[in-house]
């Protein structure tokens, strides 16, 4: 029996995750849930599971004749992932409310299966050396790391790159622009920003996906999952999201992992792991009524954004903090009906020429950074 706290089990993968729990209860068992602001659903999720503890931003209001005994609310996210009777935490949170429970859940020598792109962007050094110093283990639950990590299990690869591997390759469908003139992408909505064209996931993530900002994220997280330059993981375009991450080995062969663009499977194969778990339940790949699989050069000069994080990237630092900072803040106001979708890397860009970095970043100016970044939007439209 595998005992699980799930931080922000309110979300899409949250949610996604306690239904992968119940379809094996020998198994599986949700110890811990935190939520933010949508109390009324942990709550309703607290009175089905029982869970040891709980943590959340918003007061809970339980139904009359709950019985609550035995169930505490934490103080924190951090005592969260730190409990004595937890085995694996799945990092569901969005933006830097993962940053301190990760760091805190790995030097307790804890399993970490993290779906928090900005966890590894912000501070991947420090999240790493915690798994190393604390015997901590990270586990990507990301659909496209966690297809690059089954394909890489057994292949020999270091720091020195003198394994097996060539290079690694990330798909992605283009979001929900990838067919509209450059010229119309002025106009567009919000509501047009969430029909993402294969997956259902959450609102910040899904604007990510149209700008492709998500992509450049994911290039920096397989460069601390894996510990590979950057110049030796890509971007191809695929617009089907069957084939989710590929493999290139150096003798010119490829290794590829393909399914239905479905969150369960890469929650289900890290929260199994070593093993592979049985469901009848899972969608199956049948590709004989695909019939074909398209393939495409990114075409970047449409997506900003994901230049944007390559050259945060590069730079190292705080920079990609206080990039992770100002895009949270920018497709909020996006969202909210105050910017036009054009101005999100606009504003991004001003706080990447702004930004005075920290070349070797304590958790403390992780997290300014962040900070600053976010202030630094929100100043940019006030003036």
């Amino acid at each position: 029996m595998k005992r699980i706290a799930v931080l922000g089990s309110t979300g899409s993968v949250g949610r996604q995750t306690l239904e992968v729990a119940k379809s094996f209860p020998d198994r599986l068992k949700i110890v811990a849930i935190t939520g933010g602001r949508n109390s009324a659903l942990l709550s309703q999720q607290i009175e089905q599971l029982t869970p040891r503890a709980y943590y959340s931003l918003a007061p809970i209001d339980f139904s009359p004749g709950f019985a609550n005994t035995g169930i505490y609310r934490a103080a924190s996210l951090e005592e969260i992932a730190t409990l004595d009777d937890v085995d694996i935490i799945v990092v569901a949170t969005s933006g830097k409310a993962g940053l301190l429970p990760t760091i805190g859940a790995l030097q307790a020598g804890k399993t970490v299966a993290i779906a928090n792109k900005e966890v590894l962007v912000m501070a991947g050094g420090l999240v790493m050396e915690a798994a190393v110093t604390g015997g901590g283990t990270v586990l990507p639950i990301d659909s496209e790391h966690n297809a690059l990590w089954q394909c890489l299990r057994g292949e020999s690869i270091d720091s020195e790159w003198k394994g097996q591997v060539s290079r690694l390759v990330i798909t992605a469908s283009g979001g929900a622009f990838r067919d509209y003139q450059i010229d119309k992408l002025s106009e567009v909505t919000p509501e047009e920003a969430l029909r993402h064209p294969t997956w259902q996931m959450g609102v910040k993530i899904t604007v990510d996906s149209a700008t492709l900002m998500n992509k450049g994220l994911e290039v920096i997280e397989a460069a601390w999952l894996f510990n590979l330059p950057l110049d030796k993981i890509d971007v191809i375009l695929h617009r089907e999201s069957i084939v989710h991450s590929l493999v290139e080995m150096k003798d010119g062969s490829l290794k590829v992992l393909l399914s239905c663009p479905d969150m369960h499977l890469p929650i289900k194969y890290a929260l199994s792991y070593p093993e592979r778990w049985e469901d009848e339940s899972m969608p199956v790949l049948e590709l004989d009524r695909i019939g074909s699989l398209a393939f495409g050069e990114l075409d970047s000069s449409r997506y900003p954004c994901f230049r944007l994080a390559l050259s945060v990237a590069k730079k190292g630092g705080t920079y990609p903090a206080a990039l992770i900072g100002a895009d949270d803040a920018a497709v909020q106001l996006f969202l909210e009906g105050h910017i036009t979708y054009l101005k999100i890397p606009q504003l991004i860009e001003e706080v990447i020429q702004a930004h005075i970095n920290t070349a070797n970043p304590t958790i403390h100016d992780v997290l300014e950074a962040e900070e600053w970044g976010r202030k630094y939007v929100q100043r940019s439209l006030d003036g």
